[in-house]
C-alpha cells in the first residue's frame, strides 16, 4: 500500500520518524508577513526617494534632516546600486516574497522542502547583503539612511527565525546535535536578537559619538 505523507513530512520532506515539530507555529507566520510589509513598505519609499533625486539632483529626501541622518549622502554612494541598479528594488521583490510566504503559512498553506531551501537562500543572501551595507554605512559612506536602518531590523529577525526552524525540523542537512542545538536555540531565541540590536546602537554610538555629544 503506498505511504501518504503526513504534515511533517510535507512542511520537512523527511520521514515523520526524522521529523521534529515545528519550533514557531504562530510566530513565524507573523514574523514573515509583518517584516515582509514593513521591509517592502522601506524599501518602496527608498526606491520613490531615489526616482525623485535621479529627476532632481537638488531634491532633498524626507529622511535627510542632518549630517548623520542623511538618506542623500547613502542613496548617492556606490554601494546604494551594487549590482548595477537601486538596491531597494531587490527589497521590494525580496520581501514580497516574505509577505506572500507568511500570508501562506497564516492561510494553513504547506511547503514542500525545496521552497523553504530556496527561502533559506534568499533570506541568507539578504543577512548577508544588509551586513555589507551596514558596514559600509558605518565606516566608508558615513552616514545613517532610517529606512535602511528598517530593513536591517527586519532582515536579521526574519533569517535567525528562517534558519532555526530549518534547522530544527530538517530541512537544512545537518547532524542530530546540531538540529538538538537548534532546538535549544529557539528556546531562548529573543536573546541573539537581542545582542545583535544592542550591538549595532553601540556601534552606531561609537561610530558617530563626535557629532552625538554636540547634541547633549
Amino acid at each position: 500500500m503506498p505511504h501518504s505523507p503526513n504534515k511533517a513530512e510535507v512542511a520537512t520532506g523527511a520521514p515523520a520518524s526524522e521529523a521534529y515539530q515545528e519550533p514557531f507555529p504562530q510566530l513565524l507566520p507573523w514574523l514573515l508577513l509583518i517584516g515582509g510589509l514593513l521591509g517592502t513598505a522601506a524599501a518602496s519609499v527608498l526606491t520613490v526617494e531615489k526616482m525623485a533625486r535621479l529627476r532632481n539632483p537638488t531634491y532633498v529626501p524626507s529622511c535627510s534632516l542632518n549630517p548623520i541622518i542623511s538618506c542623500g549622502s547613502v542613496m548617492d554612494s556606490p554601494q546604494a546600486t551594487a549590482f548595477g541598479f537601486p538596491n531597494p528594488l531587490l527589497g521590494i521583490a525580496g520581501f514580497a516574497v516574505v509577505t506572500a510566504v507568511g500570508a501562506g503559512l497564516l492561510a494553513g498553506a504547506r511547503f514542500q522542502r525545496w521552497f523553504w531551501l530556496g527561502l533559506q537562500a534568499g533570506v541568507t543572501f539578504g543577512v548577508v547583503f544588509v551586513h555589507w551595507l551596514i558596514y559600509h554605512t558605518l565606516y566608508s559612506i558615513g552616514a545613517l539612511c532610517p529606512y535602511c536602518i528598517v530593513v536591517w531590523a527586519v532582515t536579521t529577525p526574519v533569517f535567525v527565525y528562517v534558519t532555526l526552524r530549518n534547522l530544527v525540523v530538517g530541512v537544512l542537512p545537518a547532524p542530530v546535535v546540531v538540529r538538538r542545538l537548534a532546538d535549544v536555540a529557539a528556546g531562548y531565541h529573543g536573546v541573539a536578537l537581542t545582542i545583535w540590536a544592542l550591538a549595532i546602537v553601540a556601534l552606531i554610538g561609537i561610530r558617530f559619538w563626535t557629532y552625538w555629544s554636540t547634541l547633549l
